[in-house]
């Protein structure tokens, strides 16, 4: 029973920072790639950031310099550190596991980030 249970997300102003979490269980956590998406309205689900096993990352161009991805694997945990958040960063946040740099397990509930003007 794969589970995928994010938080963190919230209502912040332009500029500001939030932390998401993604709390992992029913896998070998250590041994996956874990990327963090996002979907807005309208929108179709991009990856924003993703992170290997050896902790090497990679970020979509629109949150270079501002998102770090990050993972704590005694806590199957990956965390979505996001400064300098704009409008065009609402969505709702998704992590999941990645196999040949795509989602591998079913979607969990999501964080909401609601960044406001």
């Amino acid at each position: 029973q794969v589970h995928l249970v994010e938080s963190g997300g919230g209502l912040v102003q332009t500029g500001g920072s939030l932390r998401l979490s993604c709390a992992a269980s029913g896998f070998i956590f250590s041994i996956y790639s874990m990327g963090w998406y996002r979907q807005a309205p309208g929108k179709q689900r991009e990856l924003v950031a993703a992170i290997g096993i050896g902790g090497s990352t990679n970020y979509a161009d629109s949150v270079k310099g501002r998102f770090t991805i990050s993972r704590d694997n005694a806590k199957n945990t990956v965390y979505l550190q996001m400064n300098t958040l704009n409008a065009e960063d609402t969505a709702v946040y998704y992590c999941n596991a990645l196999r040949q740099s795509r989602p591998y397990y079913s979607w969990g509930q999501g964080t909401q980030v609601n960044v406001s003007s």
